[in-house]
C-alpha cells in the first residue's frame, strides 16, 4: 500500500498532499463510456471483475494516490429489502418506497452474503494495486439513504422525508438507526477486504437544520466512524457554518464541499485533517487556470493533514486534461 494517503488522514505531514477525485472512476473517461455499452450500470456494479476494470481506468491514466472501488451509495439498500435501478435522465429509482411506519425495516440480511461482490472486488483491487496506491472504500449515510428510501428518487430539499421526520419522528429515528447499523458493519466488510481508508457519503444531511443534525445524524455518525478500524472521511454537503458539527462525529477527516474557504475550515478544525476542496466547475476553465486554482487550495490548507480532492464529484463533461492537471499540480508540490 502507498502510505501517503493514509498518512495524511491521520494527520500526519507529509512529502506532498496525496490526491484523489470523488468519482473519478466513470462517466467523464472515454474507456469507461465504452465499456458502459456493454454493460448496464447495476451489472458493472455487480461483476467483480468489470467493477475492478473501472476502478482501474483512472489509476491508469492519472495515477492518483487512491483508487476509489467503483460501487453506488444505494447498495447497502438491498440487504436492507430494497431493490433499486437506475433510470437514464433520473438517476436511481428506488422500487416499492416507504409509505408508513410499517414499512421500516425492522432488520437487514448478512452483509457478506447480500454484498458479497463487493467484498471480491475490494480482494481484486487489494491483488493487483494494493502496494502501489491506497484504496478507498465507501458507503452512503444514514439521512441520504433514507431520503431514497421514502421518496424513491432523488428529490429537491428531500422534502418527502423531511414530511416524514415531521409525521412519524420514532419511526424516522427507527429508520436512520437500521441503516446506520448497515452501513456500519458495510465499512467495516470493505475495511476487512482490503479498504485502507473508508468515507461516508452523507452528501443531502446538511438540509437538516442544526439542531436537528445535532439530535438526529451525528450520533449515528459518530458510531459509524469510530466503530471502522481505519482512517474514516465524512462529506456531508453544505456544512461550510457548522464544520464544528462534523468535528464532533469522530471522523478522522472533513471533506469539506467548494462553499468552504479552505484556510477558515482549517483555523475552525485546528489539527483535524480535511479533504477538498476545489470548485468542479473550475475542471472547465482549461490547465493552466487548473493549476493555478489548485495551488491555491494546496497553500491555504498547509502542509499537514490534507488530502487534495474535489468540493464533489467530477462532471461527466470535465476535460481530461484538466484532471491531469489537477492531480500533476499536486504531484509537484514538495514541502
Amino acid at each position: 500500500m502507498s502510505e501517503l494517503l493514509v498518512r495524511a488522514a491521520r494527520g500526519e505531514r507529509t512529502e506532498r498532499p496525496p490526491v484523489w477525485l470523488m468519482r473519478q472512476a466513470g462517466r467523464h473517461l472515454p474507456e469507461y463510456r465504452e465499456l458502459r455499452e456493454e454493460y448496464d450500470f447495476l451489472e458493472a456494479v455487480t461483476t467483480p471483475e468489470i467493477a475492478a476494470e473501472i476502478t482501474l481506468q483512472p489509476w491508469d491514466r492519472y495515477r492518483p494516490d487512491g483508487v476509489v472501488m467503483f460501487s453506488d451509495i444505494l447498495t447497502i439498500l438491498e440487504p436492507l429489502g430494497f431493490d433499486y435501478h437506475i433510470e437514464s435522465g433520473t438517476g436511481p429509482v428506488v422500487e416499492s418506497p416507504i409509505a408508513d411506519p410499517g414499512d421500516v425495516p425492522q432488520a437487514y440480511a448478512p452483509i457478506q452474503e447480500s454484498l458479497d461482490y463487493v467484498g471480491e472486488l475490494l480482494d481484486r483491487l487489494d491483488t493487483q494495486v494494493g502496494e502501489e496506491t491506497g484504496i478507498i472504500g465507501f458507503a452512503g449515510g444514514p439521512f441520504t439513504l433514507a431520503s431514497y428510501a421514502v421518496a424513491g428518487r432523488p428529490t429537491r430539499n428531500h422534502y418527502p422525508l423531511r414530511q416524514f421526520k415531521a409525521r412519524h419522528p420514532e419511526a424516522f429515528a427507527d429508520l436512520l438507526s437500521i441503516v446506520a447499523d448497515a452501513v456500519r458493519e458495510f465499512l467495516s466488510y470493505q475495511v476487512d477486504h482490503g479498504a485502507d481508508v473508508v468515507q461516508l457519503f452523507d452528501t443531502y444531511a446538511g438540509v437538516l437544520p442544526p439542531e436537528d443534525y445535532r439530535a438526529f445524524i451525528q450520533p449515528l455518525h459518530r458510531e459509524i466512524l469510530t466503530d471502522i478500524d481505519a482512517p474514516t472521511i465524512l462529506f456531508v454537503r453544505n456544512m461550510g457554518g457548522r464544520l464544528d458539527q462534523l468535528a464532533a462525529t469522530g471522523a478522522d477527516v472533513v471533506s469539506l464541499d467548494w462553499t468552504v474557504e479552505m484556510d477558515m475550515a482549517r483555523e475552525q478544525l485546528g489539527d483535524r485533517p480535511v479533504q477538498g476542496n476545489l470548485d468542479p466547475s473550475v475542471l472547465f476553465a482549461g490547465p493552466e487556470t487548473v493549476r493555478e486554482r489548485t495551488r491555491e487550495v494546496i497553500e491555504a490548507a498547509g502542509d499537514q493533514g490534507h488530502i487534495l480532492n474535489l468540493g464533489h464529484g467530477v462532471h461527466q463533461d470535465t476535460p481530461i486534461e484538466s484532471v491531469e492537471a489537477f492531480v500533476e499540480t499536486a504531484k509537484s508540490i514538495e514541502w
